[in-house]
């Protein structure tokens, strides 16, 4: 079974969740499928199409033809991770804070298999997050981690801190937050900060100091050696080689699809 086939199945459940983002690709990034709710958010976000469907043109198309470079870079660095059978699970992500409607997102990818085991691609979805609010059922027990973590993301934050608010010993929630997120909880916060960073360095002038700052790391260097670490460039290299990017507009999909 194809990854185009397999997606038939899936195609009417997730038509009907008005706020889920989903979508299919093949191992080279191309999108194969995609739900209503996507088709819709990107005929809103581009309004003035060629005439073609939308579906057109999103299908057999990849992040680079939809959404800013920078942006795309990441979802490949994602595609890439979940291409050797990781899976990134409830990933919270600050969105939108820069195009003038801060969101919050959680993001689910996974890879998908073929009949022989086979990884043929990846799927994922995403969904927009109130304010108050977390996912429920599926992160059970860590719902206020999350928050804490979305709330105090620009200070020190402890795994003692957080094993509190999961009202669990520490060893217990290490263990149990490592089998349900497949992260550390410094990890799965690290990533958060160098997200929101990431976002900083290209729609703001900030200096690299205040973004570090900002985004909860110890000082400049610290933020330095993380970011090249996650992105293979320093936070000023990437913010000249993305800023100097041609025809990357952001839309508001790309803001969605983290």
């Amino acid at each position: 079974m194809t990854v185009a086939e397999s997606s038939t199945y899936l195609a009417g459940l997730f038509d009907l969740l008005e706020d889920v983002l989903a979508w299919m690709k093949d191992r080279q990034g191309r999108y194969l499928w995609v739900n209503r709710k996507f088709l819709i958010q990107y005929a809103l976000d581009h309004p003035s199409a060629d005439g073609r469907t939308v579906s057109d043109q999103i299908l057999g198309r990849t992040d680079y033809d939809l959404s800013p470079a920078f942006m795309a870079d990441q979802f490949r660095l994602d595609d890439e991770q979940v291409l050797t059978g990781h899976r990134i699970i409830n990933r919270i992500e600050r969105v939108g804070e820069f195009e003038g409607l801060t969101a919050w997102n959680i993001t689910n990818k996974i890879p998908v298999r073929n009949a022989k085991g086979a990884i043929i691609g990846t799927a994922g979805i995403t969904r927009t997050l109130n304010r108050d609010e977390l996912p429920g059922g599926t992160i059970s027990g860590f719902e206020p981690v999350l928050t804490y973590m979305r709330d105090h993301y620009s200070r020190a934050i402890t795994n003692q801190q957080l094993a509190t608010a999961a009202k669990m010993s520490l060893r217990a929630f290490e263990r149990q937050f490592l089998a349900s997120f497949h992260l550390t909880p410094q990890k799965y916060l690290r990533k958060l900060r160098l997200r929101i960073a990431s976002r900083a360095l290209i729609y703001t002038n900030e200096s690299l100091s205040e973004i570090a700052l900002n985004c909860g790391f110890a000082d400049q260097s610290h933020f330095t050696r993380e970011f090249r670490r996650q992105f293979g460039r320093t936070p000023r290299e990437y913010r000249e080689h993305y800023k100097t990017a041609a025809g990357v507009p952001v839309t508001k999909t790309a803001a969605l699809k983290q």
